[in-house]
């Protein structure tokens, strides 16, 4: 059973965590830089170590244990906690020391993402040391994530409220309903109703959108996916009808390739939410990054000047 924790210990681990990120032993060998062989047998030797399996490899594919998951997401938790301890040994005199991991559902319009950065470089003129993490996921995952604390802020748009989370409103983003250029109402493409469009083919998001001020999801749902990109492609392909966010189907509608049903009515607006779990709101790192992220998305006033906000409730 493993004892007190060595270097070998955490290499080892380091080595699961990478398996397990890339999927399997196969997947992991460009990543570690090292042979098949070498890592199961690195894998093997973890495993002897602890006591227990901690993931089924071979011809049926790579799975994690029961065991090996609560083992993953200590291991992550073990190393997260080790690189804060560097940072914090590393600048005892800053005001802000450690860690902050953001999640965010990913294609938010270029003028938000401008925002988000914005708050970025606010949070850096602060007395900090602080290493960012970002990643992009989608809003169930975002959710999980902060539950397990393996993120502190998410932010992205959100069907549950989860109790444990504090939701702050940040922006609203439209939604439009498009067909491909080889669709039949392509030509007629701009003014149709939604009864034109009800006998044809949808693709649907394969999650809920949250807030939506739309009717009833239409009968013919003949295709689901569980990102834009997917829900593009099969309206591309002429044959489904489908929501997307207007700023990510610009590019496509000044190509010719896309071209809204009814920009005016057949279309819809779900609000962007910066999130955090409740408990973490007294982490003076998330709430100095909290507050940077309100006050970038605060419109300015007659001035030019952004309006000074209260910013997110404290603890």
């Amino acid at each position: 059973m493993l004892g007190n924790l060595s270097t070998l210990d955490l290499r080892l681990i380091r080595v699961f965590l990478a398996v397990t990120d890339a999927g399997g032993v196969s997947a992991a060998q460009a990543v570690l830089n090292v042979g098949q062989s070498t890592i199961s047998a690195q894998l093997s030797s973890l495993e002897t170590r602890l006591g227990y399996r901690l993931c089924e490899r071979g011809r049926g594919g790579f799975r994690l244990t029961p065991k090996g998951e609560r083992f993953h997401d200590m291991s992550r938790k073990l190393l997260s906690a080790l690189d804060d301890f560097g940072i914090a040994a590393r600048h005892m005199d800053r005001q802000l020391v450690g860690s902050l991991a953001i999640g965010l559902i990913g294609h938010t319009p270029i003028s938000q993402n401008a925002r988000i950065a914005e708050a970025i470089a606010a949070f850096r003129t602060r007395d900090e040391a602080v290493r960012f993490s970002i990643s992009v996921r989608p809003p169930g995952d975002l959710e999980e994530r902060l539950l397990n604390d393996e993120i502190q802020i998410a932010v992205g748009y959100f069907w549950h409220r989860v109790p444990a989370l504090h939701y702050t409103p940040l922006f609203i983003e439209r939604q439009v309903a498009y067909c491909g250029r080889g669709h039949p109402l392509f030509a007629r493409a701009g003014a149709l109703t939604a009864a034109d469009a009800a006998g044809f083919e949808w693709a649907w998001r394969s999650y809920p959108l949250p807030e939506a001020q739309m009717s009833t999801t239409p009968d013919r749902v003949t295709a689901t996916a569980d990102n834009m990109e997917a829900v593009a492609l099969l309206i591309l392909s002429g044959h489904h009808l489908g929501y997307l966010p207007k700023h990510f189907a610009a590019p496509y509608v000044a190509q010719g390739l896309l071209a809204p049903l009814n920009p005016d009515r057949l279309r819809y607006d779900v609000t962007f939410h910066m999130v955090v779990a409740r408990r973490a709101r007294g982490n003076p790192i998330v709430q100095a990054f909290l507050e940077d992220l309100a006050r970038a998305h605060q419109p300015p006033d007659a001035s030019g000047a952004v309006t000074e906000s209260a910013g997110p409730p404290r603890a």
